[in-house]
């Protein structure tokens, strides 16, 4: 793993704890020397917490110039307070740095209900410099960390630009655009109408196809700022850079999952229609029942023809036509001998597992989603969060 990652040209960041609940990291901001255009997607959650709300109606204008993350303290649900308070958080950052506060998002991240502690926060603020010393991606990564193990960080090269990520979120994981903030960061010069057409398509590919456990947080974040410091880059080059650093961090997300001990791959292809290879994909990388046969290194292939069944109709699907992979060995409708359930057994207690499903309806599409398995480890975490 590596130990540092620079920020794009042009980006600098602060780092630090300000007592929020322990003593680890949990104040982050990230500021560019320029103005960015920028792009947001969002939760749709109808539980959103004040941060996407401030969020979402400041990316709007298309521009930004910085970004603050407070992490261990979601504040959700806590009312009009909460919305003037992450106002306040805004303006504090805004002084700080010199600029206009709808140039300043926010994203927030940890326990449901409970208010920032604004005193400490307030200090926080207070010690904010106006120039930011940091330049590492990484620690930028860790200061957004909650029940996360490792922090999550990825890069690529476009053209004389590079696009940088970090993203955050272990379980609440099921976006709807994980508790999930994901940010980039890019030095390419792209006009802020095309960033946001790029972004969403590349969320949509990436972030929307990962599930822990199937939990949407009212807190979902996914930014990308781009100062525009290294010129014009080839769009098609850029979107394919961006899908790149954004699917290592789908990926990290999930392998990540409280708990989990396996990565879940789940492809569907020979669909009717986009939208319904990601319907079954997901209905499958969902099924408590396939992580669980996931977790035991379990062949049992049945489940994930329930969960095919389940996400279908009898006119949409001819299960005699369907094809069910473990990896790259049928599992239906070839008859296993007792070799090749041992073999299987032996792959699914890998570190990957990738199931493939061919639905054969005469359809062309495909969809690719990701997970974990389920495991004692997940009841663990999530029933002792808050005590």
């Amino acid at each position: 793993m590596p130990t540092s990652l620079p920020l794009p040209v042009g980006f600098c960041a602060y780092v630090t704890n300000i007592g929020v609940k322990d003593t680890t990291p949990d104040f982050t901001v990230v500021a560019s020397q320029q103005p960015c255009t920028a792009a947001g997607v969002f939760t749709r959650s109808s539980f959103a917490g004040p941060s996407v709300l401030v969020s979402r109606g400041h990316v709007a204008h298309g521009t930004a110039s910085a970004i603050v993350v407070i992490s261990k303290n979601a504040n959700v649900a806590t009312g009009a307070q909460g919305l003037a308070d992450a106002q306040e958080v805004v303006a504090g950052v805004a002084q700080a740095l010199q600029c206009a506060p709808h140039d300043v998002l926010i994203a927030s991240t940890g326990v449901i209900g409970r208010p920032y502690p604004m005193a400490r926060i307030r200090a926080g603020l207070a010690g904010l410099p106006s120039t930011l010393p940091g330049t590492d991606a990484l620690q930028v990564a860790q200061g957004i960390m909650t029940t996360d193990t490792v922090p999550k960080s990825a890069s690529a090269a476009v053209g004389a630009a590079t696009i940088v990520g970090v993203a955050k979120g272990v379980g609440m994981i099921e976006p709807d655009m994980a508790t999930m903030i994901a940010m980039f960061f890019t030095d390419a010069a792209i006009s802020g109408p095309t960033l946001d057409a790029v972004f969403r398509r590349v969320v949509d590919r990436t972030f929307n196809c990962v599930s822990v456990d199937t939990d949407t947080s009212t807190s979902d974040t996914a930014v990308i700022l781009a100062n525009g410091a290294a010129g014009v880059v080839d769009l098609a080059e850029f979107e394919a850079a961006l899908y790149e650093v954004a699917e290592s961090l789908t990926k990290q997300i999930a392998r990540d999952g409280e708990g989990a001990t396996t990565l879940l791959e789940v492809t569907v292809d020979g669909a009717a229609t986009p939208q319904q290879a990601k319907r079954v994909a997901k209905a499958i990388v969902n099924s408590p029942l396939v992580k669980t046969a996931v977790h035991g290194a379990d062949p049992n292939w049945g489940r994930v023809a329930m969960a095919v069944g389940k996400a279908t109709t009898a006119d949409e699907v001819d299960q005699s036509a369907v094809v069910i992979r473990f990896g790259t060995q049928e599992v239906y409708p070839a008859q296993l001998s007792d070799a090749d359930l041992g073999a299987l057994s032996q792959y699914m207690a890998g570190d990957d597992v990738l199931i493939h499903v061919s639905l054969a309806t005469g359809g062309s599409h495909t969809a690719t989603v990701w997970g974990c398995d389920l495991t004692d480890g997940y009841v663990r975490i999530n029933a002792d969060y808050t005590t």
